[in-house]
């Protein structure tokens, strides 16, 4: 069984930073690529970033480049998201996913694995 547990969410100022932490366990962390996704109410899942196995390949959405950096401690088994400049736009729950073998070759596509989401909430 593939777990990815998320923490870090909360509550934040506009302007501000959090960073998301995600834990895997279940598999070969450091083989598969990993990402966040998010989804704010009323809204579709949407892609914020991913990271490839090694941590030397990532992808952002247009929206967060800039202000997001995604990276990863395979040794801890975590892959994190620095978060800055936050905008209330960014509110939604943040999920960690981790992506199987094809896609993990590509980093691209759907994701596998899913954690249950952690809430980021930015205030105006």
């Amino acid at each position: 069984q593939v777990q990815l547990v998320e923490s870090g969410g909360g509550l934040v100022q506009a302007g501000g930073s959090l960073r998301l932490s995600c834990a895997a366990s279940g598999r070969t962390f450091s083989s598969y690529a990993m990402g966040w996704f998010r989804q704010a109410p009323g809204k579709e899942r949407e892609f914020v970033a991913n990271i490839n196995w090694s941590g030397g390949i990532t992808n952002y959405a247009e929206s967060v480049k800039g202000r997001f950096t995604i990276s990863r401690d395979n040794a801890k088994n975590t892959v994190l998201l620095q978060m800055s400049s936050l905008k209330p736009e960014d509110t939604a729950v943040y999920y960690c996913a981790g992506y199987g073998v094809v896609a993990s070759l590509r980093v691209a596509g759907e994701p596998a694995y899913w954690g249950l989401g952690t809430q980021v909430t930015v205030s105006s």
